[in-house]
C-alpha cells in the first residue's frame, strides 16, 4: 500500500529536499566567506558604551567577567556597566556591590523588583537602558567571558560602518569531553548561519550574549513593544525591528578580538531549558524570513530521519540513501568547517560527523518539545 501511494511523490519530495539543503548550504558558505574582517579603524572615535548584563543567581562567574571588563583597552571613562540583579538568591549582589567600590570602572548595580513578569530579561535590559549613558547598549550574560580588545573591537567597528545593530560571536570554553565538543559544533551553525543571513540581508538569528545595538534606535522602533510579553527573544526580535526600520544598517563583527565565550552545559536539564526557551521564539517571529527558514531546517531535517527509516524497511535503496546523507553532510561539513576555525575551535572539527548523527534527531525533538510554552529558568516558571 505505501510503495502505491505514498513512495511516488515521497521519494522525490526527500531528494528535493536533499538537493536543496545542499544549495542552501553551499550558500550560508558563500556569504560566510563574504564576511569580511573589519579593516583597520582608528583607536580614537566618539562612541561611548554602555554594557548591560542582566544577572540572576550568577555568583559562581559575574566576578570572572568584571575582571575581564577591568581590563579592557577600551579607556574606563569611554563606559559603564550596569548589571542588572533580578532578585538573586546566592551572593551575586554582595559581589558586584564589593567589585565595583574598588574597581577604576564604573559599574552600578541595579536591584529590580521582585515583581512577576512573562520576560525578566527584557525587562532587565529595557530598566538598564533608560538609565545607560552611553550611545552604544552592548549585552552579554553574567556566565560569559571577553577579551580585553571586546569593548574596542565593537566600538572601533561601529565607528567605522554607523551600525544600528552589531551581532558579534560567541563560542564555547574549552572543551573537555564529546558532549563539550557537539555543543560547540552545534552553536557555531548557529552563529554561522546567523552572520551569512545577515550578509545576505536577511537577518535572522543574532545572540545577545554578544550584541551591540544604539540606544537611540532601541527608542525608535519600540524596544520590545509587542514583544514584550514572550519569554524569550531579546535579541532575535529586537534584530527584526530594527532591519525592517533600518534595511542594510545590521551587521556581523567577523573579528576575533570580539568573541565572547561561555562555558558549555554539563547537566542535560540545563541544556534542555535553553533550547526549548530558544526553539520556542520561531512561532513567534513576525517578519517572513526567519520564519520559513525554521520550518526549511526542520522539514529537511525530518526528511533525514523518513529517509533513514525508509532505508532500515527497504523501501530506499543503500546508493540513494547514502547519496541523500552526502548532499547534505558534505557541504554541511565545509561551512561548519570555516567557522569553527574562525572561533578558535579547530579541535572540534573531527565531531562534526558525529553532530550530523544526531542533528536530524535533535532539531526534530526541540521544534516538537517547543510547542508547549512553558519551561523553567533559573527557578522561574516561564511561558
Amino acid at each position: 500500500m505505501i510503495e502505491q501511494y505514498v513512495l511516488p511523490w515521497l521519494l522525490p519530495l526527500l531528494w528535493l529536499f536533499s538537493v536543496s539543503y545542499a544549495c542552501f548550504t553551499l550558500l550560508l558558505l558563500f556569504f560566510w566567506s563574504k564576511v569580511k574582517a573589519p579593516a583597520a579603524a582608528p583607536t580614537v572615535h566618539g562612541a561611548t558604551v554602555s554594557v548591560i548584563i542582566p544577572v540572576r543567581n550568577e555568583a559562581a562567574n559575574i566576578l570572572l567577567l568584571l575582571t575581564d571588563l577591568a581590563n579592557q583597552t577600551l579607556p574606563a571613562d569611554r563606559f559603564q556597566v550596569l548589571v542588572m540583579n533580578d532578585n538573586s538568591t546566592d551572593a551575586t549582589a554582595a559581589l558586584v556591590k564589593e567589585f565595583s567600590e574598588k574597581s577604576k570602572i564604573d559599574i552600578q548595580l541595579i536591584n529590580l523588583p521582585d515583581t512577576p513578569t512573562s520576560s525578566p530579561k527584557k525587562r532587565a535590559i529595557e530598566t538598564a537602558i533608560f538609565i545607560a549613558k552611553g550611545s552604544l547598549i552592548v549585552t552579554t550574560d553574567g556566565d560569559c567571558r571577553v577579551g580585553p580588545n571586546w569593548l574596542n573591537a565593537i566600538a572601533t567597528y561601529y565607528a567605522a560602518t554607523k551600525a544600528k545593530l552589531i551581532s558579534s560571536p560567541v563560542t564555547f570554553s574549552k572543551a573537555g569531553n564529546l558532549t563539550d565538543h557537539l555543543q560547540i559544533v552545534e552553536f557555531a551553525s548557529l552563529i554561522g548561519s546567523g552572520a551569512s543571513a545577515i550578509e545576505a540581508g536577511y537577518p535572522s538569528l543574532c545572540n545577545g550574549a554578544n550584541l551591540a545595538y544604539e540606544k537611540d534606535v532601541f527608542s525608535a522602533v519600540g524596544g520590545y513593544d509587542g514583544v514584550r510579553h514572550i519569554a524569550s527573544g531579546d535579541d532575535e526580535f529586537l534584530m527584526h525591528k530594527i532591519a525592517a526600520q533600518y534595511p542594510g544598517s545590521v551587521h556581523f563583527l567577523k573579528d576575533q578580538r570580539a568573541i565572547v565565550t561561555t562555558a558549555p552545559h554539563h547537566r542535560w536539564a540545563d541544556f534542555f531549558r535553553q533550547r526549548k526557551r530558544w526553539a520556542s521564539k520561531w512561532k513567534h517571529y513576525q517578519t517572513p524570513t526567519p520564519l520559513v527558514l525554521a520550518i526549511y531546517v526542520f522539514a529537511c531535517n525530518f526528511s533525514v530521519i523518513l529517509s533513514g527509516t525508509l532505508w532500515i524497511s527497504g523501501k530506499l535503496d543503500t546508493g540513494s540513501f547514502l547519496a541523500m546523507l552526502a548532499f547534505k553532510n558534505l557541504p554541511e561539513w565545509l561551512f561548519l568547517s570555516s567557522v569553527l576555525r574562525f572561533l578558535g575551535k579547530a579541535g572540534s572539527i573531527v565531531f562534526i560527523p558525529v553532530t550530523q548523527m544526531i542533528y536530524p534527531f535533535y532539531v526534530c525533538f526541540f521544534g516538537l518539545a517547543a510547542q508547549k510554552p512553558a519551561y523553567n529558568w533559573k527557578g522561574r516558571k516561564l511561558v
